[in-house]
């Protein structure tokens, strides 16, 4: 079954449903129409298309590449309307709680974004939607790309673009760059409108022909073609759709970062409120009772998907509510005296299961240091012992060592079931302290893993999810940002409260989950998924052994074939040159070799790429580009692997001890981190 990847222009829609809806505002007068209709098509895009993945995505503040290009480009544009600019604003944020990720990149266009990601999943092999009213997009449409408009419920294949325009997708740049875009102050030919467009490209098929043939075109029309030559080519720039756009800093995962999620329904809930949206708030209160609806629309996302929900299905006839009920009430408690831990020792004695995390100093599990243990014994019932605060945030607080000293028989207690969330990664810190951590009996990230593989596995969402509960987040208490603090840093209330938490949800959560498996999932858990995750562990906490010395030679032999590779470029250009500097590159091939240009893909700011596809094309006919990618890809070697690695060497082990993600694919696949 083919993934299907969907994509919204944000700013197209948010500009038509401020002109189309009506004025709403909220209680305190924050107007509201426009929020309204964006929202209402994404409910409606939810429900009717179904899709894997999913993104909405915004045009950035500021100018972009094209106003260098030309700096007049969007000039005529009116300013955006003020009642407009507080709804811009708040937009974004919600259609992230909606669970759709959101994409803003500076320098480009929310169509650039669009189109890039149109064509990587189209490069993938998926169906790929763009969810949008601006004809510019036509020129994406192909037999994986379609086009939908939800305010007009117009669909737009390649034969709807021909419909409509009266040209093919791969005509719509010529067609748009003949016409001229008045909204983007795009120059265009004189009184050419969409007819006579067609016309000329009906008859000579694409805007060059058109150019070399203005001689023939006669009357008034023709002089204003002949007028409009000189500038055409730069309307043709400003009207093409960039579609490699960089996003390796907003997709860190590529096409996976854009697997859509569950809605944050709690957090929802308090905004429909404060903006009047009381249909959707009712709804959104009924779905936090209820689990895991989705009140954008409901969809299966493949094959794992309807499996999942159809086992949820069957656990929900057999009278298993949506979500677990919650305890009557909380009692986390802060451990900090001596007579306090002996409790804790005590229950400890007499539990037959616990839930447990840490808090610590850092996310590399090989270096991090605890800063606190928590512990659950049940839902709701759950304490904090802190280890490493700082004086200021927890005055009194137990000594370290004989603290894990004393918890260490319990710890490595396979007799008591240890319930976690991600317990790999606590294994590894008391690990750290010499504590083999035994008894792991569940892991809530794995259960959601079994159960849907196709959603986020992190604790805030399993807990709006299947708790129906917000979680305190780490940036809440810490901040991010150069503003944020550690840990240690946090209040011991507040950290009390967090990290209770954490075990707690954790211990609820798995018992949820594994109820809600049927015999063969079980099997799959208790017998694939959390053995794997310990072979993980060792083979992690293990390491890989490389040999410095052997990498370092290597490394040397690398430069010295770089250096080689660079002296038989400079020979072949007749010129020492930067072989990094695109712009050098560029004036050596094209301008001082003459190399044609002619087919080769272009820059956005309109110069001949140097990108390893164009070097591709020309190194079978060509020396120099041959050279080039010989020396990236040596460059490569030597700064990813040959000098990376040995500094990625723990000081303390002597070895490289990389993460294995284990839920993260649907496919079962492991993904490696740091490094990969």
């Amino acid at each position: 079954m083919s993934q299907t990847l969907l994509l919204v222009d944000g700013s197209s829609y948010l500009y038509r449903a401020f002109h189309a809806m009506a004025p709403l505002t909220a209680p305190d007068g924050t107007p509201t129409g426009a929020l309204y209709g964006v929202l209402n098509m994404l409910r409606r895009l939810r429900a009717d298309y179904v899709h894997d993945y999913c993104a909405v995505v915004f045009d950035a503040k500021g100018k972009n590449f094209r106003h260098q290009m030309f700096p007049d480009y969007k000039a005529t544009r009116p300013p955006m309307p003020d009642e407009l600019r507080p709804q811009a604003e708040m937009l974004p944020e919600m259609v992230r709680l909606m669970g759709w990720p959101v994409l803003v990149v500076p320098d480009v266009e929310a169509d650039d974004v669009i189109g890039t990601l149109a064509k990587q999943g189209e490069a993938a092999g998926w169906n790929v939607v763009v969810s949008t009213g601006d004809k510019d997009m036509a020129q994406l449409v192909s037999e994986h790309v379609t086009l939908v408009n939800t305010m007009s419920n117009e669909k737009l294949d390649i034969d709807g673009v021909k419909a409509k325009f009266g040209v093919r997708p791969d005509q719509i740049i010529d067609y748009l760059t003949l016409m001229g875009d008045k909204v983007d102050n795009v120059p265009g030919v004189e009184k050419c409108g969409p007819k006579t467009a067609v016309k000329w490209l009906e008859q000579y098929g694409t805007l060059q022909g058109v150019m070399e043939h203005a001689g023939e075109i006669k009357g008034k029309v023709g002089e204003n073609l002949q007028a409009a030559l000189p500038q055409l080519p730069l309307s043709y720039q400003l009207v093409t759709i960039k579609t490699d756009v960089d996003l390796h800093t907003e997709l860190v995962d590529g096409l996976e970062s854009l697997r859509r999620s569950t809605p944050k329904w709690s957090q929802l809930a308090v905004e429909f409120k404060r903006l009047n949206f009381r249909t959707w708030l009712k709804e959104a209160e009924e779905r936090m009772h209820e689990g895991n609806g989705d009140l954008f629309g409901a969809a299966h996302i493949g094959e794992q998907a309807a499996l999942a929900e159809q086992s949820l299905s069957e656990n929900v006839s057999d009278g298993l509510p949506q979500t677990a009920p919650a305890p009557s009430a909380l009692n986390y408690q802060a451990i900090t005296t001596e007579a306090q831990f002996a409790v804790l020792l005590e229950r400890l004695s007499q539990a037959e299961a616990i839930g447990i995390d840490t808090e610590t100093t850092s996310l590399n599990p090989m270096e991090a240091r605890l800063v606190g243990i928590s512990i659950a014994f049940a839902a709701g019932d759950a304490v904090y012992i802190p280890l490493g605060h700082t004086p200021t945030a927890a005055p009194e607080q137990l000594d370290l060592n004989e603290v894990l000293g004393r918890l260490k028989p319990y710890l490595e207690n396979a007799e008591l079931k240890k319930i976690g969330q991600n317990l790999k990664y606590d294994q590894h810190i008391f690990a750290n302290y010499d504590i083999a951590l035994n008894g792991i009996a569940g892991d809530a990230m794995l259960a959601s893993y079994i159960l849907e593989s196709h959603l986020g596995h992190g604790l805030d969402e399993l807990a709006e999810r299947w708790l129906g509960l917000p979680t305190i987040t780490y940036e809440s208490l810490c901040g991010k940002g150069a503003k944020q603090i550690s840990f240690a840093d946090v209040a011991l209330e507040q950290a009390t409260e967090y990290a209770a938490q954490d075990a707690d949800f954790a211990l609820r959560i798995e018992s949820w989950l594994k109820a809600r498996m049927d015999a063969k999932q079980l099997e799959m858990y208790q017998h694939m998924e959390l053995p794997v995750a310990q072979v993980l562990f060792e083979m992690e906490r293990n390491g890989v052994l490389i040999d410095k010395n052997e990498l370092a030679r290597q490394s040397h032999e690398l430069g010295s074939e770089l250096l080689r590779l660079e002296q038989q470029a400079y020979e072949i250009a007749g010129q020492p040159f930067n072989l990094n500097s695109p712009k050098q590159l560029q004036e050596i091939l094209f301008d001082k070799m003459g190399i044609p240009t002619k087919g080769l893909k272009k820059t956005a700011s309109g110069g001949i790429s140097t990108n390893e596809a164009v070097l591709e094309t020309l190194a079978p006919d060509y020396p120099l580009p041959k050279i080039i990618l010989e020396n990236r890809g040596l460059a490569k070697l030597k700064s990813t692997y040959t000098d990376k690695l040995p500094e990625m060497i723990n000081p303390h082990t002597g070895r490289v001890h990389t993460t294995y993600a284990q839920a993260v694919a649907i496919t079962g696949r492991l993904a490696s981190n740091n490094p990969n």
